[in-house]
């Protein structure tokens, strides 16, 4: 459905290209994160599939079209065929909300009968019909985005990409946002969505792609998450718990283990304390002075002779 294959873009004083050598690959009715901080190159892979860019190198088909092949002339109609979401709404501030949505059909070309029978359904998609006579300046944010959104999926487009689409909004009406993203990627519709909020990245687990410096550096195909790079992750700070009556403590937890290693060599075994015995009584033997051998020679008795 997308494909990018090895794609560069490097804009005029710039020394780092805004996509370095992208190769990406989209299936249809996928539903796609792209995160990445401010400068990852994001958006310039956004304009690559609109045409607003046009890479140095590299190749973009997008539903089965080469945008090489895509004469400026021929870049409205194109466009036609996408589905796309801004931040800022882009509504007609003039027209009401049913006129906004009309509008993206006439230029489209279809008849006013087609428009009558669109307009409604899409509305009640939306759930905006109740809302259809009222102007941009009489809605909330999340109806604005609403609007933006029927706008944007009222020429039923194959693929739909929602540049930041909860940005401005507060985290009630985001989790009614993307339940409308899932309802209509559970229509048919490939969805390529740009965000920096993690907890939406999280909860839905769905394909996330992570840009660093104009190259992909992640793609979980399935149950993804929002994750930094763990070279740039920043450090949890220490915490400080302070008992009253106490000192300072740090938290345990917060504070690292250190291991010390003992050395290889063995230590020298302990001395062993002497014990102290009772002294033994001197025996008779021992208590008689040492007679040498010569002198036991000398004082031999001779023995007596038996006279028979």
């Amino acid at each position: 459905m997308i494909l990018f294959d090895s794609v560069t873009k490097v804009y005029p004083g710039d020394k780092e290209p805004a996509l370095d050598d992208v190769s990406l690959h989209i299936e249809p009715n996928e539903f796609v994160f792209l995160v990445g901080k401010s400068g990852a190159g994001k958006s310039t892979l956004m304009k690559m599939i609109t045409k607003e860019e046009i890479p140095d190198s590299g190749k973009i088909i997008v539903g089965g079209i080469d945008l090489d092949y895509v004469k400026k002339r021929h870049i409205p109609g194109y466009r036609r065929r996408l589905g796309v979401v801004f931040q800022d709404f882009k509504l007609l501030p003039r027209r009401t909300v049913y006129e906004n949505v009309a509008f993206a059909l006439e230029i489209a070309g279809m008849s006013g009968r087609e428009i009558r029978n669109t307009v409604p359904k899409v509305l009640e998609l939306v759930d905006l019909l109740d809302q259809a006579r009222k102007f941009p300046d009489q809605l909330s944010g999340g109806q604005m985005q609403r609007v933006a959104i029927a706008r944007s999926v009222a020429r039923q487009p194959k693929i739909l990409i929602a540049d930041e689409p909860t940005a401005n909004l507060d985290k009630l009406t985001t989790a009614e946002i993307i339940d409308l993203l899932k309802k209509i990627n559970d229509f048919g519709t490939t969805l390529l969505v740009t965000t920096h909020n993690e907890n939406i990245v999280n909860n839905l687990q769905k394909r996330v792609v992570t840009m660093k410096g104009g190259k992909i550096v992640d793609d979980q195909k399935n149950g993804g998450i929002y994750k930094l790079d763990e070279a740039q992750a920043p450090q949890k700070p220490q915490r400080i718990i302070q008992t009253p009556g106490h000192a300072l403590k740090q938290d345990i937890v917060a504070r690292p283990i250190q291991i010390t290693v003992a050395p290889t060599t063995k230590p020298a075994a302990p001395v062993a304390k002497p014990t102290a015995k009772p002294t033994a009584p001197a025996s008779k033997a021992s208590s008689k002075p040492k007679v040498s051998s010569t002198a036991k020679q000398k004082t031999k008795k001779t023995p007596k002779r038996r006279i028979i």
